[in-house]
């Protein structure tokens, strides 16, 4: 089960989805809980490259509630870079003083040795040694992997020596055999405005959704789909169903959408890509994350449409069509569409 929880109240959205959620079917009290956003550099999550403080408050609420008392937010930020300071500038100091838990630089902590995939591997103990782990990543683009998500979020979980490693290893391999070594855990991904084409942020797409899941795998290639990938085109996908980390997202699994009539219209979302793609985009009154599908798959394809026409996408389409293109169900008059409430980008690029 796959839930999507819409707004722009993201504490009350993450909160909402893990209330919705099977996570206590495999969370008990007395656990130690620790709760692992993606703060790769020392940013705003404004700018698409790291885990909203809100979206990891919404976290701690709900833990809070559930009874958990043994809880820390870990992290170790990229090479070069300090969590500590990560925590500062992202807005993670108020969450230590509010909800009494510690926030944890992983870059001194104790590491131990374990083998996964055929492969030694070097993971910081407090991450490993944890009963339950709650991954929060950031769905963005990446320049190496093509995405990052859950699965490469606990690349934050190892050394930074370990992290050079496994760039000279081809990332892939040592990233699914990694998360075949965390068995007990549930992902909450920050989907609310993911960068477009860089992991360090700049190019952020306003998406404002919140998207939980028990298995890293079977949510990384869900959210694979809604920035225009299959799962086979992310190498550490097809590689982590190998090692046996879980399946692929089904289509006929069950996906809970929550609050849909929240699905709220973009703001400042023309201003993440270039200008030559906004003016493909006829846009009127167009939900965000319709808006970010269509963002994402004009930049995977250098911003090509079908006879060079725009594409009409908005809930202002709705009962509207003619000879031109549109996407999303709103847009479904027009001759020729791609449907969706939101459409994901994969659909979308074989259309264009």
């Amino acid at each position: 089960m796959i839930i999507v929880n819409y707004g722009r109240d993201w504490a009350k959205a993450a909160y909402g989805a893990l209330a919705a959620s099977d996570i206590c079917a495999f969370l008990k009290p007395g656990m130690s809980v620790r709760v692992k956003p993606n703060l790769v550099t020392a940013q705003p999550a404004s700018n698409g490259a790291t885990t909203h403080p809100e979206v990891v408050e919404g976290i701690l609420m709900f833990l809070r509630d559930f009874g958990a008392r043994d809880v820390a937010v870990i992290e170790n930020s990229a090479v070069g870079h300090s969590a500590a300071r990560a925590f500062k500038v992202c807005g993670y100091g108020p969450l230590r003083e509010r909800y009494g838990v510690p926030l944890i630089d992983l870059r001194g902590d104790k590491c131990a040795q374990a083998r996964s995939g055929g492969l030694d591997l070097k993971v910081c103990e407090t991450a490993l040694r944890a009963d339950f782990l709650i991954n929060v990543p950031v769905l963005k683009a990446h320049c190496q992997t093509r995405m990052t998500c859950c699965m490469k979020n606990l690349k934050g979980c190892i050394p930074q020596s370990e992290m050079r490693r496994f760039h000279a290893l081809g990332l892939h391999r040592p990233i699914a055999a990694l998360n075949a070594l965390f068995k007990n855990g549930y992902c909450v991904v920050d989907g609310i405005c993911g960068d477009l084409s860089f992991e360090e942020g700049g190019t952020p797409v306003e998406a404002n959704r919140i998207i939980a899941g028990r298995n890293a795998l079977a949510v990384d290639s869900f959210c694979a789909g809604l920035i225009g990938y299959e799962p086979d085109d992310i190498g550490y996908l097809p590689l982590g169903r190998e090692l046996g980390v879980g399946e692929y997202h089904s289509p006929d699994a069950r996906v809970v959408e929550l609050n849909p009539e929240g699905k709220p219209g973009a703001q400042a979302k023309a201003a993440a890509i270039s200008a030559p793609h906004r003016a493909l985009i006829d846009d009127d009154a167009a939900c965000s994350v319709c808006y970010a599908a269509l963002a994402f798959a004009l930049h995977r394809n250098g911003g090509r449409s079908a006879r060079g026409g725009k594409i009409c996408v908005g809930q202002g389409f709705r009962g509207k069509g003619g000879e031109g293109l549109g996407v999303g169900d709103c847009a479904a008059g027009f001759a020729r569409h791609v449907g969706g409430c939101p459409p994901r980008a994969v659909d979308i690029l074989p259309f264009l």
